[in-house]
């Protein structure tokens, strides 16, 4: 062991905690830090490989200029504004279900909804594209039942195909923070349902003025991670549309249109870094503005 030595101003330091740390640290600059900085540095450059050259803010400037970007940023606040208070409701409201102790099959319900979460992506793809095809499952029950007189064209129509999307997300993902919920309405103390159902609070009011103060934290999180995940939208539609984004760029979100700037069509590195730093801005202004909001509520 080094032994600790004083340093110039009185404090003491250790060697020795220092070495322990300093492959963490390597690692973490390595594959953190460094692709931080060199994407930003990327960010200010056009091209790829050796063909890059500097165009400082010329990105910026193509970014408000390029109607597939715009078309690309509007689907993906499409789906945040649209998808995550879906995503987060629904999964509070099985929570709620499933948190009642009389109900029969409640573990089996609880893995069947969790279970999309860890399933294949490739399974997954090809199930929703069997499911919701001209002739599948879907479009035959909808017209048995009389709901609709023709096949829906979910994955053809520019509107249906983002409907599509949504359905996909909320499969996969209500059952993750359904989870979270589940495990804070289980740690929330007996005593204060039994303490107002004795006072004669109906049901609905203990949900409002009770359960949803004690979830705010888990709300919360649910909301921030489920925005991180919807802005980073990727997989779903590059699985749904064969990495196309379609119909006519219907689905296009910023990940799936970074990852064709990337390594389709003709290849930008630099181009496709500035569109990656606009969902960094956006993540960090959303979880700000979420967080904020969440200590206003508070006061």
């Amino acid at each position: 062991m080094i032994p600790a030595r004083r340093g110039g101003i009185g404090r003491y330091y250790d060697v020795n905690g220092w070495l322990f740390v300093a492959p963490v640290l390597g690692l973490i600059g390595l594959f953190m830090v460094y692709p931080i900085v060199w994407s930003l540095w990327m960010s200010f450059q056009s091209g790829r490989g050796m063909m890059m050259k500097f165009v400082g803010f010329g990105n910026i400037v193509r970014l408000l200029n390029d109607p597939v970007f715009i078309k690309a940023l509007t689907n993906t606040m499409t789906y945040f504004v649209v998808q995550v208070p879906i995503m987060i409701v629904l999964a509070l409201i099985l929570a709620s279900i499933l948190n009642n102790p009389r109900l029969i099959g409640r573990g089996l319900f609880r893995t069947a909804i969790f279970l999309p979460c860890v399933s294949s992506l490739v399974a997954y793809s090809v199930l929703f594209k069997g499911m919701f095809a001209t002739d599948g499952v879907v479009n035959s029950t909808l017209q048995a039942i009389g709901i609709v007189s023709s096949p829906i064209p979910w994955l053809t129509h520019p509107f249906w195909a983002k409907v599509l999307v949504i359905i996909a997300i909320t499969w996969r993902w209500t059952g993750y923070n359904m989870i979270f919920y589940l495990a804070a309405l289980q740690n929330i103390d007996k005593s204060i349902y039994e303490v107002a159902r004795i006072d004669g609070v109906p049901a609905w009011a203990r949900f409002t003025h009770i359960t949803i103060p004690l979830l705010k934290p888990v709300i919360l999180f649910t909301t921030v991670i489920s925005t991180i995940g919807t802005l980073q939208l990727f997989d779903e539609v590059y699985n749904l549309t064969e990495g196309r984004g379609g119909p006519s760029n219907a689905t296009l979100t910023l990940s799936l249109y970074i990852y064709n700037l990337t390594f389709r069509f003709m290849p930008n590195f630099g181009y496709a870094a500035t569109v990656s730093y606009v969902i960094v801005v956006l993540v960090a202004l959303l979880a700000f503005l979420q967080f904020f909001a969440a200590r206003e509520r508070d006061k």
